[in-house]
């Protein structure tokens, strides 16, 4: 297009398009010049062309330019501010913009220091259920659970190593990932991982699934929602954790999982749109004994210890499912515990299972 004054596809000839230029810049009388408000108005050239004639270059060429120049001066501005503003304040071009393809975060390696950073508060929906949250970074899944390298420890080789560090995982998904397990179906996959002769914990799991107490819950160890209230939005489960192990006691390998879940659902109606998320903080220690010193079973180990925090995960009676709150009318005074971000992780789960000792007020979701 030829608003800047360009000769592509001009039918003016050279001679007379040279002339031009240096009558111009001389102020020749006979130069081109902008048509008034009255001309424009009796020629119809308002959109740089006389009514009923040809293209009107003469009126056109000088004023495009302008309109196009402040085009691009304001497009720049913008351009400018933006990359400030997103250089200030991650997230924010994706708040402004939509979604887009957002750059997920690398598996965490170690226990981080700090808390995400603030996110725009935008209330999710089906078709984007972590709108506003930062697990929309996180991986989905198990490949948010981070796996250190295997090395030789206590009883176990290298390779043995490896192979409890994926059966630890293999649990973590079957217990916290597994589509049925969430509807409410008994974990038997994931229970059978664990040891059998474990005596202890076989009488925590047949009770907490027969009738199920403030001490013998199942979502102290597995998530489930009771499909009759309560529905998965999707099929993604965003996760951010990793394993670690170490030599624990009698050369046993003790490896432990940290991991966040994060579940957004809506109500079990059908047609129901309006999106919670329900996030679980688990921490399972895990002990793969050896079987010249424990009574086990080829390919379990010993559960040592289970910490959870929930964040609208249910305050009220305990029914052996995760109860999300829809309503959102808890009131501040229900609230007993602290108020805690549930996307932080760089408290540990000691910090937080001794500091909030009830229904605490969560600063996201």
């Amino acid at each position: 297009m030829n608003a800047g004054g360009g000769r592509g596809g001009s039918a003016v000839p050279d001679e007379e398009w040279e002339r031009f230029l240096r009558d111009s810049v001389a102020g020749a009388a006979d130069a081109p010049r902008e048509p008034s408000a009255q001309e424009r108005g009796r020629t119809g050239a308002s959109a740089g062309r006389p009514a009923g004639g040809p293209p009107a270059w003469r009126a056109s060429a000088p004023a495009r330019p302008r309109r196009r120049g402040k085009g691009w001066y304001v497009a720049g501005m913008v351009a400018a501010v933006a990359v400030l503003a997103a250089s200030l304040t991650p997230g924010l071009l994706t708040d402004w913009f939509g979604t887009g393809d957002i750059k997920p975060l690398a598996v965490e390696s170690e226990h981080p220091d700090q808390a995400p950073p603030p996110e725009t508060p935008r209330r999710p929906t089906l078709d984007e259920p972590f709108l506003g949250s930062p697990a929309a970074r996180w991986a989905d899944g198990a490949a948010g659970i981070g796996m250190p390298r295997p090395k030789a420890t206590g009883w176990m080789s290298s390779d043995q190593v490896g192979r409890a560090l994926e059966r630890t995982r293999d649990f973590l998904s079957r217990s916290n990932l597994d589509r049925q397990v969430l509807e409410g179906k008994h974990p038997a996959r994931a229970i059978s991982l664990i040891n059998p002769h474990q005596q202890d914990i076989q009488a925590f799991l047949g009770s907490a699934f027969r009738k199920p107490d403030r001490e013998s819950d199942p979502v102290l160890l597995f998530s489930r929602f009771d499909p009759s209230t309560t529905r998965l939005v999707g099929d993604t489960v965003k996760t951010r954790g990793r394993l670690s192990f170490e030599e624990g006691p009698q050369g046993s390998v003790r490896v432990t999982g940290d991991v966040t879940y994060v579940y957004p659902v809506v109500r079990a109606q059908a047609g129901s749109e309006d999106v919670v998320r329900t996030i679980v903080r688990r921490e399972v220690v895990v002990s793969w004994d050896d079987p010249a010193k424990i009574v086990t079973e080829p390919g379990t180990f010993s559960l040592v210890s289970y910490k959870v925090d929930m964040t609208n995960g249910g305050c009220g009676p305990v029914t052996g499912y995760l109860t999300p709150d829809f309503d959102r009318s808890r009131s501040d005074a229900e609230a007993n515990g602290s108020v805690v971000d549930p996307y932080d992780r760089s408290r540990s789960m000691a910090e937080r299972t001794e500091s909030d000792g009830g229904c605490g007020t969560a600063t996201r979701s």
